[in-house]
């Protein structure tokens, strides 16, 4: 049985395709998923996220209780921003990865990815316990609605009066949006300039609708996960379940900086983050761009520059609907992960030639 969104009427008026997506039924697509992300990278889209999960954690030992459980420095954090982290293991594992919201001194907001809900809120629930902080799992009580594109803050100005010019990425603040009190802020998964947008799951429909009708003029469309993955895809970031799991760190995935060993006091994970930290990985996550119009996807073995060597596995891939090639990322041997080194991938037994690249394949 699967939890349909408080925007499911709205996207079946739409006659958006759904697919199971966590244990939610989401809208992959509404039309073409194509011109779904073209509007995204040239006008705006209008995505639902609102499977996605929300934690708080809130007293006078929010701040602590978030530094030992998260590999990140969350008691730096001001009022009013937020910060991309991890929830790691003890042996150094990526148990989700995460942005939280400081959204007063002792309230901290953690959205956690779909999959990882419980285990983010069970995991940061028993890390509290030695800190004077509560922690409560609040995801039913929010939906999520995202902006994202170079006309969204046009879109949002025509519906609220809030300073945009004053939010800055990666910034939240209270707002009136629509006639309807949310949290907005700057932040987003698809290489854009954008706002997501937390209300209340009764009023997400009349919010939509609001959004959809002042994004008309500005090219608006909504937009399904379908091209919310080759968005993201493009701007490099990793999506948990491919490019992270329990499996690896934070370092073979390239983002070491997230870990903060200088904070003050201990985290979860520390010893063997530190550990890791100073040993050359195996395997390192890569870009790899190809030719033609066949796309390497997740599963598919990267192969050696001889072709026949097994050197490693592609997380995710897809054809660049911006680019107009094939793109992909992978785990491959460390030691052929230089920019511009050739390999091969198998894709249904034919080898598609591809080139270490940098990442994000993309940027505005």
């Amino acid at each position: 049985m699967t939890i349909p969104s408080p925007l499911d009427e709205v996207h079946r008026e739409l006659g958006a395709a759904f697919t199971d997506f966590a244990g939610w039924s989401m809208p992959v697509r509404y039309g073409s998923e194509l011109a779904e992300h073209r509007a995204v990278r040239e006008a705006a889209g209008l995505f639902d996220l609102s499977h996605m999960g929300e934690i708080e954690v809130t007293g006078p030992g929010a701040a602590a209780a978030l530094n030992y459980a998260l590999v990140g420095n969350l008691a730096s954090v001001k009022v009013g921003r937020a910060r991309y982290s991890m929830l790691c293991a003890e042996d150094g594992g990526v148990l989700d990865d995460l942005v939280t919201y400081r959204l007063a001194d002792e309230r901290f907001l953690v959205v956690a990815n779909a999959a990882n809900v419980d285990v983010v809120a069970r995991a940061l629930a028993g890390r509290a316990e030695k800190f004077d902080a509560q922690v409560t799992d609040r995801s039913r009580e929010f939906a999520l609605i995202a902006v994202q594109g170079p006309n969204s803050a046009d879109i949002l100005r025509a519906v609220s009066d809030a300073d945009l010019g004053g939010l800055k990425y990666y910034a939240s603040m209270e707002a009136t949006v629509a006639g309807i009190d949310l949290l907005l802020a700057r932040t987003g998964y698809t290489g854009e300039d954008g706002f997501e947008l937390y209300c209340s799951p009764e009023q997400a429909p009349a919010l939509w609708r609001a959004l959809t009708e002042a994004g008309e003029p500005h090219g608006l469309l909504p937009a399904g996960l379908a091209s919310r993955d080759t968005l993201r895809l493009e701007a490099g970031m990793p999506l948990y379940g491919h490019e992270l799991s329990s499996g690896m760190t934070p370092f073979e995935a390239g983002l070491g900086r997230v870990v903060k060993f200088e904070k003050e006091g201990d985290f979860v994970g520390r010893k063997a983050l530190q550990a890791r930290s100073e040993q050359s990985p195996e395997r390192v996550l890569v870009a790899l761009a190809g030719e033609g119009r066949r796309a390497p996807r997740a599963g598919y073995a990267v192969l050696g520059p001889d072709g026949e060597r097994n050197v490693g596995e592609i997380t995710s891939g897809a054809l660049s609907p911006t680019l107009g090639y094939p793109i992909a990322m992978a785990y491959i041997s460390a030691g052929l992960s230089e920019t511009g080194t050739a390999l091969t991938v198998d894709v249904r037994g034919k080898s598609l030639p591809v080139t270490v690249t940098a990442l994000p394949f993309y940027q505005r």
